[in-house]
This record gives structure tokens, sequence and C-alpha cells, in this order.
């Protein structure tokens, strides 16, 4: 006779503007949508660092750090124990990252949608200036073509 538990399907968390996020690739998907950010860095509730900087990268690898210098932050989700998503009294929310005895609280300066937008502009220039750089030499080869012929 076997004892066997009832086939139940637990639903997938849904949280909502707060909560506490331990999935690493959850917390993954949350901080790559950053751009600019404020970071306050401490340890047992004392201020060790603070400052402006973008979200160069986040990754997943137990074997990297987390790096934070000259305005630039390198986020390896393994440095964590856990994410915990909050919301100020103004409704903006911010996220602590928390290991132990330490805390990188990081406050979004830009939204998801306003960094989208951004890199979609800076890829359009960019086409834009290619197709100009790229025009502007075949036209100097077909010059060049033309005053081969005489």
């Amino acid at each position: 006779m076997s004892h066997h538990l009832p086939d139940t399907k637990i639903p997938a968390p849904c949280i909502i503007n707060t909560g506490v996020i331990v999935n690493k690739l959850d917390i993954r998907r949350l901080l790559t949508d950053l751009g600019r950010v404020h970071y306050i860095y401490t340890q047992d509730g004392k201020l060790q660092s603070k400052g402006d900087g973008d979200v160069m990268e986040v990754f997943a690898n137990p074997q990297r750090s987390t790096l934070v210098a000259n305005h630039a932050l390198y986020l390896n989700v393994y440095s964590f124990d856990y994410l915990e998503l909050k919301q100020s009294p103004q409704q903006q929310s911010f996220f602590d990252l928390v290991q132990e005895g330490t805390c990188l609280r990081l406050i979004p300066l830009s939204t998801p949608l306003q960094e989208r937008r951004d890199r979609n502009l800076n890829v359009s220039t960019i086409e834009a200036m290619m197709e100009q750089v790229l025009s502007a030499r075949w036209d100097a080869e077909i010059d060049d073509d033309s005053s081969d012929s005489f």
C-alpha cells in the first residue's frame, strides 16, 4: 500500500510592489531593467557608501563578485540571499539586496519604459549615422569610378 500525497499544484507567487524574492532568476529579471540608480550600501545598519550609478550588468555566477565603482554597478545575484521589494511613501519602488548583515539598496532614477525609449533612440541614432556614412562612402566611390572613366 502506497501513501501518496494528493497531486496539488501550488501557483507561483505573485508579488505586487512589495515582497521578498529569493529565486535568483526572478531577482535577475527585476534588476535587469534598471538603468540609473541611487545606491546605499550598509553593514549592520551603518552607512558604508552611497552614490549614483548605472547598472551595467546583472548576472548570476557564484564565482564572481558584485562590483560598484566609478559610477557603474555590476550586480551578481549570487552575492545576495534575497531581494526585498519595497515602496516609499511616494509610491516609488526600491530594492534591498540583502546578505547577512549587509544591504545594498537600489533606488531607480528612471523607469524601465524610459530606459527602453532611450536605448531605442540611441539605436535609431546610430542606424541613421551609419546610413549617412555608407551613403557618403558610396557617393565617393561613384565619384571615383566616374573620374576614372575619363
